[in-house]
């Protein structure tokens, strides 16, 4: 990817899961000038800066999507910006949501400000399969997230900034996810279970990073991407994790979705099929030729969705097994 190589990008939230899998892959891929890590968390901060040794091309930046003042000082000089801060615990969410729209709604519309004003070039939003026909208040959030980095492309008016969403579900191993979990209790002998019908995507944090690369060669402003990845049902992640483990039916949480959705019927109109990829258009204005956009993609068929066990690639055990042997070490660790 020519146009990062030699740039300065900025990650909102880069001490996080996503962060600490981009840094170092773009800076092995691509030959940026410079990557500023822009979080809240000092301690999270400086175990992350231990890591580079104090690599001149890795910056840090105590900040808050929140706080105007403090995005537009460090936008300064930025050319391309990946947006991955978030409050996105979903009981957390419930429970605090002022904060919640502070962060997600709030920050979302000082960061598409700042970008404008400070005339970068492409800002990618991670977005999430909770997004898409939201039942709890972390997807309601981050939906109207998503219609304000699609929007944003408007908002720019003359200036030239464009911006693109990534969305994509569940993260193979991040902290908080199913895996290490299931893993720190299997010797318990029981693992819980809220419903054994309950199919999840399976994503690694590479392919992630990989699609925002994609995103921010390709993109002309509006686009919403999804990735092709595989589904699995939970009760067959549970038994490939500990086969002799009794599974316990708990029941559903409260905002939680029996299967994961990327992208709903409604956006079917909108959507068009690629090798590895969706590509969701903005359904109010094209900000560039229907032509560009759309080359070597397929529209998809009225009524077609993309959710998690409705899927025409499913993740066998073998495969789970491989990569959990592979990602031992860093499994739960980011």
């Amino acid at each position: 990817m020519v146009m990062i190589s030699g740039s300065t990008i900025l990650v909102t939230g880069g001490t996080g899961s996503f962060g600490n899998a981009f840094v170092p892959m773009t800076l092995a891929k691509y030959s940026p000038a410079k990557i500023i890590i822009y979080s809240r968390d000092e301690m999270k901060q400086w175990e992350m800066a231990k890591k580079y040794g104090g690599d001149p091309r890795v910056r840090f930046f105590i900040g808050d999507v929140r706080d105007r003042e403090r995005l537009y000082r460090a936008l300064d000089g930025v050319d391309y910006v990946v947006h991955a801060a978030a409050t996105k615990i979903v009981p957390t969410a419930e429970y605090n949501p002022f904060e919640c729209v502070k962060t997600n709604i709030n920050g979302a519309m000082n960061l598409i400000d700042a970008c404008i004003d400070k005339n970068v070039k492409r800002v990618v939003a991670l977005s999430t399969d909770k997004a898409s026909s939201p039942i709890n208040l972390y997807g309601a959030t981050k939906l109207a997230s998503d219609k304000l980095f699609v929007a944003g492309n408007s908002y720019a008016g003359g200036h030239n900034t464009r911006f693109a969403v990534v969305r994509y579900g569940n993260v193979m191993g991040s902290r908080g996810s199913v895996i290490p979990f299931f893993l720190s209790i299997k010797e318990d002998g029981v693992l819980p279970i809220t419903d054994e019908r309950m199919t999840r995507f399976m994503i690694s944090l590479e392919q992630g990073v990989e699609l925002v690369w994609h995103a921010f060669d390709d993109m002309e402003g509006g686009e919403i991407y999804v990735k092709k990845i595989p589904s699995m049902k939970v009760t067959d992640l549970a038994r490939t994790i500990s086969p002799e483990a009794k599974l316990e039916i708990v029941g559903i949480r409260p905002g939680e979705k029996l299967h994961e959705q990327m992208i709903g019927e409604e956006d079917a109109f909108h959507t068009y099929e690629y090798e590895e990829h969706f590509k969701i258009l903005p359904a109010i204005h094209n900000w560039t030729s229907s032509e560009a956009r759309i080359k070597d993609g397929k529209k998809v068929p009225p009524g077609f969705s993309y959710t998690s066990d409705n899927n025409s690639a499913w993740m066998t055990s073998e495969e789970l097994q491989a990569w959990i042997a592979a990602n031992a070490e860093k499994i739960g660790s980011v």
